[in-house]
């Protein structure tokens, strides 16, 4: 009994040895693949997409852990460690916790990078506003950031020179896209409103591997890292597939609930200027609608939608998503004005709680109100962000002139209330100096 026992030990003991081995190099050949150079993941376009170009604004790079070259122990660094079993290592490495440390790094090696995925759409005499809008994103931005960028071809030009003297950032990867829409109606869908404003609907299937994206218009200013608003896509509940805030928060002066000649969401509707979306939910889900019983995924509604609202909507696609979001009410998470803080949130007096308390997080100049002079308060926080550049010196000596400027414009209703427009743009620039240089 005692013989067979033995046997059976002995068994066990070989091949418990040589599924060490296999594990150990299955480890080496998946070492040496996570190993090898990365390639860019580059959007998928939509059938109808005829093509565009693309332009990479980093430079890709990493540092490794400091060497340590007067250091006379026999164990090195676990990243000099191997993925051997315990009698082939080499001389100067531990084979203590070797396995476990090397499988540690690993893991470090293979996680992905996240990044912030943000949107804009430019097309006419929008390049410095859109890209002032970017350098807004980027100077209080900690997680790495992917423009894509629509914009009409004559500009392709520009944006892909002026993004690329930003390189030595380190901190962003661009894509240029054409202005496309489906081709059976094109035409329809470039006159909505604005030229190119509609795009932002095709967004969800255009970039189809893209799973979460922030769009903004080219008149928005971040005054925050937009780390902080891509945050709010892990607030959404199971239902929720997009964010916007309210159009209104005074409905005296709100322009759906007295205005609108077609379904609108909540009491004054929604602001689509910045519009954080899980697109991936977007793309599975089937919405309700008041054309059909069916219910109809968001590339098969939109048509649909302008045939029957077209001769009723004033605001094009952003009255469009306000129909959606009229039937769909529990697909939208619904965020305060100071993400999406506009001229109406002051012209007639401060009507925005949530900023007075805490300041303006996202700035939204539409109207025009970068480029007249009928609320300077916004022009003086356009021209600051616009003629700063990314040194450090620079970025911190904008707030006092600019709290000057500021002070210029106390005969306006948003003048008078001039320092909730600096409240969090002073703290995100505190914050910003606070972080190490190699994050800032």
């Amino acid at each position: 009994m005692r013989r067979y026992l033995r046997v059976v030990v002995l068994c066990l003991a070989c091949g418990f040895c040589s599924l060490l081995y296999a594990f150990s190099q299955l480890a080496v050949s998946l070492e040496e693949g996570a190993g090898g150079g990365g390639g860019k993941p580059q959007a998928a376009a939509a059938s109808w997409l005829a093509g565009g170009g693309r332009g990479a604004g980093r430079g890709a790079g990493s540092a490794g852990p400091a060497a340590h070259p007067g250091r006379s122990d026999r164990c090195k660094d676990f990243c000099l460690c191997y993925w051997n079993p315990y009698w082939m290592l080499p001389s100067d490495v531990c084979g203590m916790n070797c396995f476990w440390e090397a499988a540690f790094r690993y893991s470090l090696k293979m996680q992905p990078v996240e990044r912030v995925h943000l949107a804009v759409v430019a097309c006419g005499e929008r390049l410095e506003e859109t890209l002032t809008m970017l350098k807004s994103a980027l100077i209080f931005s900690i997680k790495p950031l992917q423009f894509h960028i629509f914009a009409e071809d004559q500009l392709h030009d520009s944006f892909k020179g002026i993004l690329n003297s930003w390189s030595f950032l380190q901190t962003f990867n661009y894509s240029l896209y054409p202005i496309t829409f489906p081709s059976e109606n094109a035409a329809e869908w470039k006159k909505l409103f604005k030229p190119c404003a509609s795009q932002r609907l095709f967004l969800p299937l255009i970039l189809k591997e893209v799973d979460s994206l922030l769009y903004v218009d080219t008149d928005i200013l971040f005054l925050r890292p937009v780390d902080d608003i891509w945050s709010l896509l892990k607030k959404f509940n199971s239902t929720q597939i997009a964010a916007m805030a309210p159009e209104h928060e005074e409905p005296r002066i709100g322009w759906y609930n007295r205005f609108a000649r077609h379904p609108y969401y909540g009491k004054t509707g929604v602001n689509s200027g910045v519009m954080l979306m899980n697109m991936t939910r977007m793309r599975r889900k089937y919405f309700k609608n008041d054309m059909t019983t069916v219910r109809l995924r968001w590339g098969d509604i939109l048509m649909p939608l302008l045939k029957k609202y077209k001769l009723n909507i004033t605001w094009g696609d952003q009255d469009l998503l306000n129909i959606i979001f009229f039937h769909n009410p529990e697909s939208l998470f619904v965020f305060p004005c100071q993400w999406n803080y506009r001229p109406d949130h002051c012209i007639y007096g401060s009507n925005c709680q949530e900023a007075e308390e805490e300041g303006i997080f996202i700035l939204h100049g539409n109207r025009g109100v970068y480029h007249d002079d009928k609320q300077p308060a916004f022009r003086a926080i356009y021209e600051a962000l616009r003629n700063c550049s990314f040194e450090d010196d620079n970025i911190h000596s904008l707030l006092k002139p600019l709290e000057l400027e500021l002070q210029k414009t106390v005969h306006t209703y948003c003048g008078k209330i001039y320092k909730i427009f600096i409240k969090q743009l002073t703290k995100s620039i505190q914050d910003r100096y606070d972080r190490p240089p190699k994050e800032r």
